[in-house]
């Protein structure tokens, strides 16, 4: 069975460029080896970047060793729950592409905090309809 996202379908990819995702697969999909729960595709900003290395987490530079390119803002990258969670509670949130955030990550962070930093879907859904 294929993973599913937030909304309810197959988890969309996040990003191939820089290749994501704990399985380095370009998804945000998890399993019981991901204890950090990579699970929200974000959409990461500069302020969300100082963020997390004010944290302890670089995510800035790279790390070859890891795979790792380092982000620039603008970049889609797996991010952990935890942190992304960290990062809205300061104020500091990354946008949420939530088509590529896996349906696990509403065990910690609740769907109603990740829509609002959503920038997979308009504002109002109704526009759709016109």
């Amino acid at each position: 069975m294929p993973d599913r996202n937030v909304l309810g379908g197959d988890l969309d990819l996040c990003g191939t460029d820089p290749l994501t995702g704990f399985f380095r697969d370009g998804c945000c999909s998890t399993g019981p080896q991901d204890t950090g729960s990579h699970t929200i595709c974000a959409v990461v900003t500069a302020e969300f970047l100082d963020h997390q290395r004010s944290i302890g987490n670089d995510l800035s530079t790279p790390m070859p060793q890891y795979r790792f390119p380092g982000l620039k803002p603008g970049d889609r990258w797996c991010v952990t729950a935890a942190n992304w969670l960290r990062a809205h509670d300061a104020g500091k949130a990354a946008y949420v592409v939530l088509a590529a955030t896996h349906e696990r990550v509403i065990d910690i962070v609740p769907l109603v905090v990740l829509r609002e930093h959503a920038v997979d879907v308009p504002p109002d859904a109704g526009s759709l309809a016109d």
